[in-house]
């Protein structure tokens, strides 16, 4: 059994043997099969690269004989414009030269012209200046004076003239001051004549504000003088500020501004807030507060006189002539007076003392418009009246009440008549200061006649005046000739002393709010 089985395991060993001597026979022919196979294909694979590679050797080798052909064409077409332009140079060098050589040869000529009229120049001059020896030697003859005698003679001559030019100036002058005298001195005498006119005037034209101490003044000055300036500049009023304890002086010829100017300032004192916006806000209310001011002086005339049924619109006017003088005399109290003498005539005379009291206290009405209406007020009164539906007594009144018209019934003639009382009294009326607010006035209306001048403000007695004007019209270099061609309008149109002072400011304001 045993052998039977060793039989079996050597029986399994040989064929395996066998078996194995196969496959490695096998492997072998596959691997050198593979192996042939590979040469075969790399032999291919070289032979297509050395085939492709002569190929793109030979495109390379043309594509380099066209870049080179390529280039030799560039060079030589540049090579032919260089030279064009080279010779293009040549030419124009040349014809400069051309040129250049004509020219000098141009001038050779004209100086050889200018030296032979240089020498035929002074032959001349040596001819002139021996003629004129030869001339004054016969003078010197002629006259019996030597050129030393003449010349003292004539200067006496002209010296003498000059002396009789001196004497008539020097009398002409002398005769103005004489009349410049003269006429300062009958100024004196009526200024001696009308009694407390000096007084009168401080009042009309100057206010006084008192203050609680006086560091007030430094805030109402503000830093580097902003807030005086605004003040001054909104108001349109002269403010003084000096050595007087606890008070700032307010001047201005116009009663309304320096009244809004004083209720401003006193509303700055008592809020304390002094700044250029604040100043603005408390000049429209103050503006609104004389306003109102207005509106109860009209109605309290209007009241006082028993009168009914009058315009609201010339109620307001006779409120405005409240702060308008006639040489010295507050018109609105002239405009009463006048219409409580008229009703008392009219009472004596069995006329109608209420349409004679309406028609004196209407009489003047034109002057609380004739700062903004052109034409006399007269003119001015008349049309109100008519436009405000008064009676044709009333308008006739108005029209006659200085003689520009007949006076055709009784009421214009007690008009009149009252008029002339109440104006005639004395101490009634100044007219010094009459002309004084009317040159102011005047002064205004000159500076407002500029186109681009927004309002103008004439302040230190008439000697200043600052004009706003509106900065979208004009611009800095337009205001800089608005004051020169203002400076010879009031030196032809106005008569003043001394010399005024013209101040253009030209002003850009940007707002906004932060929230």
């Amino acid at each position: 059994m045993i052998v039977i089985i060793v039989a079996a395991i050597v029986a399994a060993g040989g064929i395996a043997l066998a078996a194995w001597n196969i496959g490695y026979r096998y492997r072998k022919m596959i691997g050198e099969r593979a192996i042939g196979s590979a040469e075969a294909e790399a032999v291919r694979i070289v032979e297509e690269a050395q085939k492709t590679s002569e190929a793109k050797k030979r495109e390379a080798l043309v594509e380099a004989r066209e870049e080179i052909h390529k280039n030799r064409t560039e060079l030589e077409r540049e090579i032919r414009d260089r030279r064009a332009e080279l010779q293009k140079l040549e030419r124009r060098q040349q014809q400069k030269e051309e040129s250049l050589d004509r020219k000098i040869e141009a001038l050779e000529k004209k100086d050889e012209q200018y030296n032979r009229k240089i020498s035929e120049a002074e032959e001349k001059n040596a001819q002139i200046a021996q003629i004129q020896k030869e001339q004054i030697e016969k003078l010197e003859q002629i006259s019996g004076m030597t050129s030393d005698e003449a010349k003292e003679y004539l200067v006496r001559s002209i010296a003498s003239a000059a002396e009789h030019d001196a004497a008539i100036r020097l009398r002409e002058i002398d005769q103005q001051l004489r009349d410049d005298a003269d006429r300062r001195a009958r100024e004196l005498i009526t200024q001696a004549v009308q009694r407390v006119a000096s007084d009168y005037v401080s009042e009309a034209t100057v206010s006084v504000v008192p203050l609680p101490n006086d560091e007030m003044k430094g805030r109402i000055i503000g830093r580097e003088g902003r807030n005086i300036r605004a003040l001054e500049t909104i108001t349109g009023v002269d403010l003084i500020i000096d050595d007087t304890p606890e008070a700032i002086t307010l001047s201005c010829f116009d009663p309304v501004r320096r009244e809004i100017a004083r209720i401003t300032l006193e509303k700055l004192i008592i809020d304390g807030r002094i700044h250029p916006a604040r100043i603005e806000e408390m000049a429209e209310k103050a503006k609104k507060e004389v306003e109102a001011t207005i509106k109860t002086e009209g109605e309290n005339a209007v009241f006082d006189l028993n009168l009914h049924g009058i315009h609201p619109e010339l109620i307001r006017l006779l409120g405005r002539m409240r702060y308008r003088t006639s040489f010295g005399q507050n018109v609105l109290h002239h405009s009463i007076e006048v219409a409580q003498i008229a009703g008392f005539m009219a009472e004596e005379l069995g006329v109608d003392p209420a349409l004679a009291r309406r028609a004196g206290l209407l009489h003047d009405i034109g002057k609380a418009a004739d700062h903004e209406i052109e034409g006399s007020h007269v003119a001015i009164g008349v049309d109100l009246a008519r436009k405000y539906k008064e009676g044709p007594e009333v308008i006739h009144a108005i029209e006659a009440h200085h003689g520009d018209v007949e006076p055709c019934t009784l009421i214009a003639c007690l008009v009149d008549a009252a008029d002339d009382i109440s104006a005639a009294r004395p101490g009634a009326r100044r007219e010094n200061l009459e002309a004084y607010i009317k040159r102011l006035e005047k002064l205004e209306d000159i500076a407002n006649s500029f186109p681009g001048v927004e309002k103008s403000f004439a302040i230190q007695a008439g000697r200043e005046i600052r004009i706003i004007v509106r900065p979208e019209e004009l611009s800095d270099d337009q205001i800089v000739l608005l004051s020169h061609e203002l400076v010879q309008k009031i030196e032809a149109e106005l008569e003043y002393p001394g010399q005024i002072k013209i101040c253009v400011i030209r002003e850009t304001r940007a707002v906004a709010f932060a929230k």
